[in-house]
């Protein structure tokens, strides 16, 4: 037996008014993996950027704000 069905066996032993819980917690797992996956975008592109953002103008620039 695969992990898969011993996770559908357990989930048919929880009670109906839990199963929203259930649900919750599995999407959570999907909406975790977006999150990895933009943070690693973002620290990606910071090398990039960064030859742009620590210049003299860019410093100039957002001074007043």
């Amino acid at each position: 037996m695969g992990i898969k069905d011993l996770i559908l066996k357990e989930i048919d032993k929880v009670p109906e008014q839990h199963l929203s819980e259930v649900l919750d917690f599995i999407r959570s797992f999907d909406e975790g993996m977006a999150l990895k996956d933009n943070l690693g975008s973002a620290i990606a592109s910071e090398t990039s950027l960064k030859k742009d953002w620590l210049r003299p103008e860019e410093d100039r620039a957002w001074k007043d704000l």
